[in-house]
């Protein structure tokens, strides 16, 4: 593989790291040409790395595109990767003069690149933001850039996250701490607690946060010292607020540090972040090689690197009294300090290595190079359709399985989303959205697509809405005349209850469906009632079954982020409003005290969908006299499977809840509302539910039994594993709809 690479040459800091440390390493494994539009430090330092460099000044723009033209063709480069606003411009041009795929790795937000020089924003700043929409690929330093790019409008189907990695093999000895601090003017002790920030001395980088934030935590831990590496306009600022605040004395204005920062930040016992924004800072990483506590800003890519609570701490922005609070935390425990230190590294050394930034970067090449390939088709891809962008993580989880499955068909295909909130799906999932409410959009979508997907869930039902089976019914149609073939992707059939829409569902299913897979065979006997017998019909299983379990780290934050001590004895309770629910509520509040009073478990109230469960959680808490939890926001699927993972047992109204927990092996028990909950209980061999109307007291105290003495249920744990390889006939039957 032969990549070229552009950049300005005027580069420093993060981004001038990011670039050097990367094509050091791809060279290791592929011819990656660096050429910069100037000479200079930058230049020099790439060829004593060893990564081949070559020079092409000037300012005659079409000069250079043809110069630049012929050099690719001549060495026969297959991707052009740009970084920064000279190099995304000449980009953009090479485009059509080449043929090749061109990105762009985005080191910064570009809003804010020309920030206090105008009219270099409004020239320079433009001119990039207009070449970098018409590159073909984009990469974000970190997830949080990407989604910060698809929030502006770019393609959410264009972009991968990469993050700036760093080689975690163990510093050699950096001598005597106490000296080195001393030199820098640091007045500390055997005992001093030394909290580090190395950045510029700026408004965006937020000092005067940090200073106030220390102010108020040496109050609390005087053993506290603070050492600030870097220079700029603040400087006379800071240091005026810190003698105002009564704490120069035990604050270091050291400047610029040379000769690397290894012998600062083994020197450091916390690494402080106060940025207003970042990208992927190295200024994190760096330190985490030396196992230090963390506390930064929860901005950027910050929030994918520490775990709050769990492995660091993270704080909004300005909140110099949240941060004043982590600071004297770790300065009066040694204990909690050095742990949090050591699970950072622990994460960091793994996931976030110049290894594993070099393997991404080399899969995101291959990935473009495949796509770029890939032969134009008048119809191509799928149109999935469902009750998407409601905040339903029922639902959320749904098409984030059908996506995955997908993806597994052809990592490449196009695939466009009906949503309600099409922003909100674009920037969760990174996928084409449309709202469900531009037929012409949708319908053009069809008109490409090979395959559209009803997907999931209860679509085809007349309860809880008559114009939303209307809706789904004419999609179906319509998919079928625009030349889709049509699946009904692992879901369950009604209630239909009206006659006239019963006709209706028959005709319409029966006419221009091809295939409809089903989660369980309550809804096979609901499609034989009504007459429905045109397509093939399959038994197979919910696609949510399949989905993974968050890792330990950020389950520990979500339940910490919601209070929840994240290891102890919970019995998870998953409620809804529904007609009649008020008067059940207290029979359920006295069954969560009849489990913590006999069995010793809290009960921690699960919201599936997160605007209307919490109302029906704290209904049936109201008035509670014993410990319990609100776990309102649990995150994605993965994340809420996971805190499901750390429960003894569910009780739960929600559907998706119970099949999640299944998934984990954890003991259920079922409240019904709707058919659909007892048909996926009785579909796993499971018979401890009962009908929320007629829920007694007593009921609800044996389903407590079961659930607390019930070991590990494994007959449901072999059922669900018999439903998980039978989820697999959904992809297959996509698979083949797709081929043909």
């Amino acid at each position: 593989m032969k990549v070229i690479h552009l950049i300005s040459g005027g580069d420093s800091g993060g981004a001038k790291t990011h670039v050097l440390s990367l094509l050091q390493h791809l060279n290791r494994t592929i011819t990656a040409q660096l050429v910069c539009f100037r000479d200079g430090p930058f230049a020099d330092e790439a060829r004593a790395m060893g990564i081949p460099t070559e020079i092409m000044a000037g300012n005659n723009i079409p000069h250079l595109r043809k110069q630049l033209t012929a050099y690719i063709k001549k060495g026969e480069f297959q991707l052009i990767h740009c970084h920064g606003s000279r190099a995304n411009m000449v980009g953009a041009l090479l485009r059509s003069s080449t043929g090749l795929p061109v990105v762009s790795t985005v080191h910064s937000d570009y809003k804010l690149d020309y920030m206090g020089r105008p009219i270099s924003k409004w020239t320079f700043g433009t001119i990039n933001m207009l070449a970098l929409r018409n590159l073909d690929y984009r990469i974000g330093v970190s997830d949080a850039m990407v989604d910060q790019l698809i929030s502006r409008g770019f393609a959410p189907d264009r972009h991968y996250a990469i993050y700036n990695g760093i080689d975690f093999t163990p510093a050699p000895p950096q001598g005597d701490r106490l000296a080195y601090l001393r030199s820098l003017g640091a007045q500390v002790d055997a005992d001093s607690v030394v909290i580090g920030i190395a950045a510029r001395l700026n408004p965006v980088k937020d000092m005067s946060t940090l200073i106030r934030g220390f102010a108020a935590a040496h109050s609390d831990c005087p053993r506290l010292r603070l050492v600030i590496a870097g220079d700029g306009e603040e400087r006379e600022l800071l240091q005026n607020l810190a003698k105002e605040l009564n704490v120069a004395e035990y604050v270091t204005f050291a400047g610029w540090i040379s000769g690397g920062m290894d012998r600062f930040y083994s020197a450091m016992d916390i690494n402080a972040l106060t940025s207003l924004s970042e990208t992927f800072p190295y200024a994190l990483t760096e330190a985490i090689r030396f196992h230090l506590a963390t506390v930064a800003t929860a901005v950027g890519g910050i929030p994918y690197l520490i775990d709050h609570e769990a492995n660091g701490y993270l704080f909004q922005p300005g909140d110099w009294q949240t941060l004043g609070r982590y600071f004297a935390m770790l300065g009066n425990d040694d204990e909690k300090r050095h742990a949090m230190g050591d699970k950072l590294f622990e994460k960091a050394s793994v996931q976030f290595s110049i290894e594993k930034t070099v393997d991404t970067q080399l899969h995101i090449y291959q990935e473009i190079l495949r796509r770029h390939a890939r032969p134009k088709a008048e119809r191509d891809g799928v149109v999935i359709c469902g009750a998407y962008g409601r905040n339903n993580a029922g639902d959320d989880a749904i098409l984030e399985a059908i996506l995955q499955e997908m993806r597994s068909i052809d990592p490449d295909m196009p695939i466009t989303v009906l949503s309600k909130d099409p922003a909100l799906t674009r920037l969760t999932n990174r996928v084409q959205s449309i709202s469900r409410v531009n037929i012409f959009a949708w319908m053009r979508a069809m008109r490409h697509a090979k395959l559209y997907i009803n997907g999931g869930g209860s679509l085809i039902q007349d309860v809880t809405s008559r114009r939303s089976l209307w809706f789904y019914l004419a999609n179906i149609r319509i998919a079928k005349r625009m030349g889709c073939a049509v699946q009904m992707y692992g879901c369950g059939i009604g209630p239909v209850l009206r006659e006239p829409h019963k006709k209706l569902v028959t005709k319409v299913l029966n006419r221009y469906v091809d295939t409809i897979t089903l989660r369980e065979p309550d809804s096979l006997e609901e499609l034989r009632a009504m007459g429905v017998t045109k397509p093939e019909i399959i038994l197979t299983a919910d696609p949510a079954l399949t989905l993974p379990c968050a890792s330990d780290d950020v389950i520990d934050s979500v339940m910490l982020r919601n209070q929840i001590p994240p290891h102890g004895n919970y019995l998870c309770v998953a409620l809804r409003n529904w007609p009649g629910f008020e008067a059940k509520a207290p029979l359920i509040r006295e069954a969560v005290r009849y489990a913590y009073n006999t069995y010793g478990v809290t009960p921690v109230f699960l919201s599936i969908e997160s605007r209307l469960d919490p109302s029906a959680a704290r209904l049936a808490a109201q008035g509670l006299d014993i410990p319990h939890y609100f776990l309102d926001r649990a995150g994605d699927a993965s994340s809420m499977v996971g805190c499901l993972s750390r429960m003894k047992g569910l009780l739960s109204m929600r559907l998706h809840a119970l099949i999640f927990a299944a998934g984990q092996g954890i003991p259920l028990a079922g409240i019904v509302y709707d058919p659909k909950v007892s048909s996926f209980l009785r579909y796993i061999g499971q018979e401890h539910f009962a009908d929320l109307e007629d829920l007694q007291q007593d009921t609800l105290y044996a389903m407590v039994d079961h659930l607390m003495v019930s070991a590990a249920p494994e007959e449901q744990a072999a059922t669900v594993r018999h439903l998980q390889e039978m989820e697999h006939g959904n992809v297959e039957i996509a698979r083949r709809l797709l081929e043909s």
